[in-house]
């Protein structure tokens, strides 16, 4: 007969007891979701709430559309054009190398804030049409972000970013959305969001 200490057989004992009530707690949780005569009649809801329109579905589009945008807007500002003007980007400057990766990460968030600010607008019919035109200046922002970090024409491209925020500032104006200026924290920056 093989003897085991008094702590061996608590523990084997717990580990017992928990198996058993997560078993139940599985059990319990998938009767409780119901039949298949109520899961056929959320199916057939699905189905008929998907005939609408993705514009249709999103709601509160201007202030999503304000809120995306004024990050972009804070975000340009902040880590693109005040440096630039500061003289933050001229060879030689204290922390150049830092403003510009900083400028480099602001310029693909702003690209990312500004396509969702433009997918929200679709949810509204009168932003829809003043964002609409904007487009194309919006994505030829994608590859700058990397000519931000390089250091490759500094001024052009500030000015590329620095005329998108403000068209899509008088766009939002003119549709009933305000954009205000937002400064992104550090953590919204480097991840994108």
């Amino acid at each position: 007969m093989v003897t085991r200490s008094p702590l061996s057989v608590r523990l084997s004992v717990r580990r017992l007891l928990t198996a058993l009530l997560l078993c139940g707690a599985l059990l319990a949780g998938t009767t409780a979701c119901g039949s298949d005569s109520d899961s056929a009649s959320a199916t057939k809801a699905t189905s008929s709430a998907s005939a609408t329109t993705k514009a249709e579905k999103q709601k509160f589009a201007k202030t999503r559309f304000a809120a995306n945008a004024g990050l972009a807007a804070g975000a340009t500002y902040q880590w693109i054009v005040k440096p630039y003007r500061a003289g933050k980007f001229k060879a030689g400057a204290d922390g150049r190398r830092f403003a510009l990766i900083k400028a480099g990460l602001a310029g693909a968030f702003t690209y990312n804030r500004l396509k969702a600010a433009t997918r929200n607008a679709e949810g509204d019919p009168t932003l829809s049409k003043a964002v609409g035109p904007l487009s194309a200046g919006i994505a030829s922002l994608k590859g700058l972000s990397t000519k931000l970090r390089k250091g490759e024409g500094l001024g052009d491209v500030t000015s590329s970013f620095d005329d998108v925020i403000n068209n899509v500032k008088d766009a939002g104006r003119s549709a009933g959305a305000e954009v205000t200026n937002k400064v992104p924290s550090a953590s919204q920056l480097s991840s994108g969001s």
